[in-house]
């Protein structure tokens, strides 16, 4: 292509792996970026205020996209900025591209102001981490980069990139290479031998993950689910709909505590895992969480998953969307005319007792109408009630919002995300990201007040770009589930009320004033027969809008 320089031959690379957006926070380091996007039009740079709130506007946009996220941060201090959500990231198994600006080559053995070993930093929570250290080596080290990011686990990964090094100009061959398909079926003999398996099963039981969702293979769990007449769990801490939560096979998600799955799964006598972690504890139980006894079919694009924490009676490494068609296709020449009769007696037994689950949840959140301030099942039940069918939903409300994924619908893999590791600050910036994926869909974040603050500065990135989104603040003044957990510890200060850093009060944080400070249009809303109307006005902005609905604050302990 002739000679070109580092920063613009970055710009090609990403150009032909269909990046769009460019989602930084920019310092000297990172000028040769901000000079080549100054002089191409085809690529919009969203400015986050911080950089952990740059890495979760990225990650949103990749979760909802499926496609590659770009990150640009300032050096060190930068990147020290997105370490905690770069594992919310990793944890989440999101495809990231994250880079830093490096100072020149000539100044790092005198160890420069900002100057890191950026590499080292990133690699505990990326799977490749690299410095760029010839221009010559960039277009085989972006390839690289992107490819890992993509290949299933997905993840992110890192690249510094030194201000020389993107400024230098050298011949450079940016020809495209052709990308194989990563889809595989699996191993014929596992396949085959758990097809068998499900074939003899009277009581099965399917375990859905993040992974399903994914690799776009709801439709295929949904037809093996039926032929098999299996109820469905999907995992504690989903981040996306993997199964649609209307079907009559689908029995909820499971609980986070060891003796509650076993509870959940105990009826079993076969189950099958699809792309998901199997489990990630919250707590020490003494409760194993698995029957025993009980054959155990795991099916993952992941190796490591595969038997980690239980050993497996059948495993498959396979893309689940095309793993599970196989699986299918083998128990359906396997099933008598009598286990399809049992199957379809068994479908028509899980969708009425999901009824009356359904019914009595319904119940509940009737009984809690008048409770002031509101219930947070009764809030749950409005956002469901009034949120249109298309809606999509990013989750970080922790306590509050347990309630949601049982009385929303969610058909499609991308009608809900939320984050994944435990920490907090994703879902505000990522709640805008996922409106850039999908511009033509309704998007509200559901946040509790401790994890928005996290990432309060988003809001002025959604005000800054007219991003048309909604937040809705989950407002119980505190860190509920820590209060939770020492009632749960019986804690004797606890019990007498007597909690340390886990209020926020004198003063309350006044969200309707700080989000207008940004430049989004907000409103607080006490009863919840005005929830249905906020929500209608808030959807029929141009622009962002947040709504600030103050919760019962009362705790319980968490189990």
């Amino acid at each position: 292509m002739g000679k070109m320089t580092g920063n613009l031959a970055l710009l090609e690379l990403l150009r032909q792996e269909g990046v769009r957006y460019i989602f930084g926070n920019p310092g000297t380091t990172e000028l040769p970026l901000m000079d080549a996007l100054a002089q191409s039009e085809d690529f919009t740079y969203i400015l986050g205020l911080q950089e952990g709130v740059v890495m979760a506007l990225a990650g949103g946009y990749a979760q909802a996209s499926g496609r590659l996220g770009f990150v640009n941060v300032h050096v060190a201090p930068g990147l020290g900025n997105t370490l905690g959500l770069m594992y919310t990231a990793y944890m989440t198994r999101v495809p990231l591209l994250v880079t830093a600006g490096q100072q020149d080559r000539s100044l790092q053995l005198q160890e420069p102001l900002l100057w890191g070993n950026l590499v080292k930093m990133a690699e505990p929570y990326t799977k490749w981490a690299y410095e760029v250290q010839r221009v010559d080596d960039l277009p085989q080290a972006v390839r690289r980069a992107i490819k890992v990011a993509q290949t299933p686990p997905a993840g992110p990964v890192f690249l510094s990139l030194p201000m020389d090094v993107l400024y230098e100009a050298t011949d450079l061959d940016l020809s495209a290479p052709p990308r194989p398909s990563l889809r595989t079926q699996g191993n014929a003999e596992d396949l085959q031998q758990a097809a068998t398996l499900l074939a003899a099963a009277q009581s099965p039981v399917i375990l859905v993950g993040d992974r399903v969702a994914y690799s776009e293979a709801l439709a295929e769990v949904v037809e093996l689910a039926e032929l098999l007449g299996a109820r469905v769990f999907a995992e504690p801490i989903a981040n996306t709909t993997s199964f649609p939560t209307d079907h009559p096979l689908f029995a909820g998600f499971l609980p986070v505590f060891g003796h509650q799955i076993r509870q959940a799964l105990d009826p079993a006598d076969l189950i099958l895992v699809i792309g998901m972690n199997l489990f990630k504890p919250f707590l020490p139980s003494s409760t194993p969480s698995l029957p025993p006894g009980v054959p155990l079919i795991q099916l993952d694009t992941d190796p490591w998953e595969i038997g980690k924490n239980h050993p497996v009676t059948v495993g498959i490494l396979a893309d689940p969307k095309a793993g599970v068609a196989a699986l299918t296709s083998l128990l359906a020449s396997r099933l008598s005319a009598t286990a399809r009769q049992k199957a379809q007696e068994r479908r028509q037994q899980y969708g009425a007792t999901r009824q009356a689950e359904r019914e009595s949840l319904e119940a509940h959140a009737a009984a809690e109408e008048d409770r002031v301030p509101m219930a947070p099942i009764v809030l749950m039940r409005e956002l469901a009630r009034h949120l249109p069918p298309d809606v999509v939903i990013m989750n970080e409300s922790v306590t509050s919002g347990r309630t949601l994924r049982e009385f929303l619908t969610c058909r499609d893999s991308k009608s809900y995300f939320g984050p994944k590791g435990g920490g907090l600050g994703w879902g505000l910036p990522a709640t805008i990201g996922v409106k850039l994926a999908l511009p033509e869909r309704p998007v509200v974040g559901l946040l509790g007040e401790g994890s928005a603050m996290y990432a309060i500065q988003g809001l002025w990135t959604a005000a800054h770009y007219q991003v048309p989104v909604l937040f809705v603040i989950c407002n119980n003044a505190q860190y509920r589930i820590l209060k939770g957990g020492l009632l749960a510890f019986k804690s004797e200060a606890a019990k007498q009320g007597k909690f340390i850093g886990m209020d926020l009060t004198e003063p309350e944080i006044d969200f309707v004033s700080l989000a207008e400070s940004m430049g989004v249009t907000a409103e607080r809303v006490t009863h919840f027969q005005e929830v249905g109307p906020a929500l209608q006005r808030a959807l029929a902005r141009p622009g962002p809008s947040l709504i600030d609905v103050p919760l019962d604050r009362s705790v319980k302990a968490l189990f």
